[in-house]
Order: structure tokens, then sequence, then C-alpha cells
């Protein structure tokens, strides 16, 4: 717990992203930004845990948060992500999509793209749910049920998929460069391949027995085929989904709402979960089996990206630790990543060793000694 930083930031955080920084370089991340909800003004921010800062700092422990630059965002900040190293997309709740740029010589923030009411109904605003980018192209979903997609370096919209849903959907990723996975509102998982003209997924999952909302998914980094969700009772949730329409397996997680779901980036036998209930958990799969680490994900898994591949019944030699049939018991441990919380952790995000995250107590924690 020593190594938290936590900034009073008086907003309440919705969403929170490190700033790309390069692989190869092996430096720690130290910049983050920011999005805010359910404020009079609403904004998103660059913070910065560097020691060189800008201009204007104030005096602070060492460590922690400085805020760099702000600028106003109309509505509710529902999703964050960034498109390169400079651009930032956000996902308002006025159904309004924007790419803000990250001027860092002046520390100052600039609308550099904007599509008001992507998301809309007949005759009102649909809130933007969820966007995920990658450059220069940028997807969001919405409460209206459609999917969009946008490019960077165009005014118009690529492609719209109209009627994707008749219930809202809640988030979404990539699968793979052609493919993204959606959740929603009845505890359906779909899969859309953008190969095709169809607006029909080319998958449908679904958690058996009562429809629990979906709130989150993310794709494990090296074997695309892996999935992990989270919603509304709490649920950590495990899929295959080249294997059955059901998850692989259900964990307890949460006593309340799970928000966001986060595999590490570079070193997937680590999770992130954050809820309601205000707690942040970091999931580990214990590597205690004959399998050498370097193939069940992290530096060295460039053979499991080929392995991700690999239609069901190929090589089993490369199953991920997530898929090992006993996920519940002995294989994985939980340890809780902050100090006593009672609101909401909105949002959480982990690079390398640093893992930050936004709460409804008008917080940031920020960690940089993330055992991973």
């Amino acid at each position: 717990m020593e190594s938290i930083n936590a900034k009073y930031v008086s907003q309440k955080i919705s969403k929170t992203r490190w700033k790309p920084v390069s692989y190869s370089s092996l430096q720690q991340p130290e910049v983050f930004a920011t999005g805010s909800w359910d404020n009079e003004d609403n904004k998103i921010s660059f913070w910065s845990i560097g020691n060189h800062g800008g201009p204007g700092m104030e005096d602070g422990f060492e460590g922690d948060p400085q805020l760099l630059c702000e600028h106003k965002h109309d509505g509710d900040v529902l999703d964050l992500q960034f498109l390169d190293q400079d651009r930032i997309v956000t996902a308002s709740s006025t159904g309004a999509v924007t790419i803000f740029r990250h001027h860092q010589n002046s520390q100052t923030i600039s609308v550099s793209q904007h599509w008001t009411r992507a998301h809309r109904y007949p005759c009102d605003n649909a809130p933007c749910t969820g966007v995920v980018c990658s450059s220069p192209e940028i997807v969001t979903v919405g409460e209206d049920g459609r999917i969009i997609v946008f490019r960077a370096d165009q005014e118009g919209v690529i492609r719209v998929i109209e009627n994707a849903d008749s219930s809202t959907i809640h988030a979404v990723t990539y699968l793979r460069t052609t493919e993204i996975l959606t959740v929603n509102s009845i505890g359906q998982l779909k899969l859309w391949d953008f190969r095709q003209q169809s607006n029909s997924p080319s998958q449908i999952l679904s958690l058996s027995g009562d429809r629990v909302p979906l709130h989150c998914v993310d794709r494990h980094p090296n074997q695309q085929h892996i999935v992990a969700t989270g919603g509304q009772d709490g649920m950590l949730c495990v899929w295959d989904v080249r294997q059955g329409n059901t998850p692989f397996s259900l964990m307890e997680a949460h006593s309340a709402e799970m928000w966001e779901v986060h595999f590490h980036p570079t070193n997937p036998d680590h999770l992130f979960t954050c809820s309601e209930d205000g707690s942040l958990l970091h999931w580990e799969t214990s590597s205690h089996s004959e399998m050498p680490s370097f193939l069940q994900g992290g530096r060295n898994s460039s053979m499991l990206s080929r392995s991700a591949m690999a239609p069901a019944g190929g090589n089993q030699s490369l199953i991920s630790a997530w898929l090992s049939g006993d996920s519940s018991k002995g294989r994985l441990e939980t340890t809780h990543m902050l100090p006593s919380q009672t609101l909401s952790v909105n949002s959480l995000d982990v690079l390398g060793q640093c893992l930050v995250c936004g709460t409804d107590g008008e917080a940031i924690f920020v960690n940089r000694q993330v055992p991973v």
C-alpha cells in the first residue's frame, strides 16, 4: 500500500487511461488522462507522475499526480481511449464522439475532430457508451444499439450498423484487426466481422439463465480467443470464443457492478477489475503448472500470437492459464489493491508496473510498483 499515491481532484472520475509508451524503450508510463462525470462542468485532464512537470506545478509529494492541462467536455465522459501518442478519443453522454489533441510543448488541449450526435434516438441524443481505437480507425457503440466506424482523417462516418442491438451496448473491444466484440445489457457478447457487409453478428455468446447486463470486456493480448467480461452481478467471466457459446469460467469477484476489466498488456497472467463496491482487485494465475512461463504469455510470447489464431483443437500445449479448467480453486490469487474504499471505483488502467484508477470519491490513485 505504501506505493500508492492518492490525489483528490474535486471531480468524479469516470475514466482514466495511460498515455501509450513504446514497448521497445521499456520505459514506464508517466502521463495519463482522466475524464469526469456527474459534475456541473465535466473535463478531460492530463496528469504527470514524472518529476519534470510543466509550468505552474503545485508543490506536492514526489510521485503525486500533477495536473498538466485540462479541457471542458460537453456531457459525461463515458469512455476514453488513446488513438496515438498525442490524440485521445472521448465518448460522451450527449452522443458525441470527440478527438482531442494534447500539445506537449505548450501543455494545452485542442479539439481536432468532433462528431455531434453520432449516437441518437429519433428525437433525442443517445449516450455513446464505448469507444475502441486502431489508428486511424475508431469504433463507437451506444445506448441506441448502433455501431459506428470513423476514421480520424475523415469528417464523415465510414460505416454504421444501424440496429446492431435492440438493447444498450455497453462496451466494445477489438478481437482482431477486422473483428470487434460488443457486450450488452442482456448478457450477450456479440462478435462482428467488418469484412462482411452483413449487419448481423457472426457469433453470439451469452450468459445462460438470468440475462445479467455486461458492462465491460477485454481481450487477452496474446490469445485473441480468450476474453474477460464483467457485469452487474460483479462476476468475472472468462470466455473462449472458439468453443461454445457460454463462459468457460465464472468467478465471484465483486459484491456490486464490475465497471472495468483489464488484462495486463504484456503479462496477461495478471488481470485487474474494479467495481461499484469500491474495490480494485488484482488477479494472478499462479504458474505452478508444468508449462514454462514463457508459454503462458508475457514478454516472450511471440509464439503465442501465432497460436492465437489456431482453431479449436489446435495446439493444446499452448492453452492459457485462464482456461486451465480449475481457474477458481488454487490457480488464482486475488489481491485488494486499494486501502479501504467506500465509493465506486469507475475505471482503471495498467501499463508496465504502473496502475491508475479513478473514483466517485473524487480521487485518483496511482500505484507505480504493481507486482507483475
